[in-house]
């Protein structure tokens, strides 16, 4: 027997359960504007407190290209969650 105009209901929550792939990407994107930000200035932290530029000119270029890739994992991992289809 079917019910015209009947509502299934899904859940007994208001709120949401799972968000949607418009809302992560908006999440994301702040997230990752903020990742970039805050891994810029503790990577010149790092370099400031370990003195990097007394040491030899391919130690310190050493740091700066593996400092200048490692913010790439975090935001790698944002980024895939980002794109995770809705459902």
């Amino acid at each position: 027997m079917r019910l015209s105009g009947a509502v299934a209901v899904t859940h007994l929550s208001p709120y949401p359960s799972k968000m949607t792939q418009r809302q992560r990407k908006f999440l994301g994107t702040i997230a990752l504007l903020l990742l970039i930000a805050v891994y810029a200035l503790a990577a010149m932290g790092v370099a400031i407190v370990l003195q990097v530029h007394n040491v030899s000119k391919f130690v310190e270029l050493l740091y700066y290209v593996v400092a200048g890739l490692l913010w790439v994992l975090p935001a790698g991992l944002l980024i895939s969650w980002m794109q995770k289809p809705d459902g």
